[in-house]
């Protein structure tokens, strides 16, 4: 690790201070977050509310069918497999649904941070530096891990090919230039023990910040 009673809800002004956790495609992520989890910090998970802006009846919903067709929906919901596939052949496709779900996105993620109770809340998500997510946090925690794990772990959790995961390592900003960009990075590449002895740390830190 290194460093660099219900309440009405905030205003987009008055978020709590916020933790932004990002990183590579298997770093282990959720590993982290379930660390601040249990110790009553409020996570905000961007990969639930790109979820929340595509469930059945929202406007994105309807724009995504009516672009790709009724086939990319299964049982009235959007099937992500299908769509993952169709965006990563195609850049022009990927920037589209982007420019679609990406000021979405954003807006679901002020929502949830509004309504924050904890002392610092965590904002987690795979794109916090690849997209404005960025300036919605206080600092930046990067997960860092070496390569061959990344590949390892999501081969091994998502059932996926080398070739696709390197596809979605490749989409993803390099890992020397997200280092560069964190205020604070942890190492997730030891035994758990490891990594919450580091959160430990930083969470004291935070709770000092906020």
């Amino acid at each position: 690790m290194t460093t660099a009673g219900s309440q009405q809800p905030r205003s987009p002004q008055q978020r709590p201070f916020t933790v932004g956790v990002t990183g590579g495609i298997g770093s282990g992520k959720t590993a982290v977050t379930d660390f601040f989890a249990n110790r009553g910090i409020c996570i905000v998970d961007a990969d639930i509310a790109s979820r929340v802006v595509v469930e059945p009846g929202k406007p994105a919903l309807a724009a995504i069918e009516q672009r790709y067709g009724p086939e990319i929906l299964i049982n009235g919901s959007l099937d992500r497999r299908k769509l993952r596939t169709i965006i990563f052949d195609d850049v022009s496709e990927r920037k589209w649904l982007e420019g679609l779900l990406h000021p979405l996105i954003r807006d679901q993620i002020i929502l949830e941070l509004t309504h924050a109770e904890s002392s610092y809340a965590v904002l987690v998500s795979p794109l916090m530096l690849e997209t404005s997510q960025h300036e919605l946090v206080d600092r930046v925690l990067v997960v860092d891990v070496p390569e061959r794990i990344q590949l390892s772990r999501t081969m091994a959790r998502d059932r996926m090919t080398e070739e696709q995961t390197r596809q979605i390592l490749n989409s993803q900003m390099d890992r020397k230039q997200r280092v560069g960009r964190a205020d604070d990075i942890v190492d997730n590449s030891g035994s758990i023990s490891q990594l919450h002895r580091s959160l430990n740390k930083l969470h004291q830190f935070y709770l000092g910040l906020a």
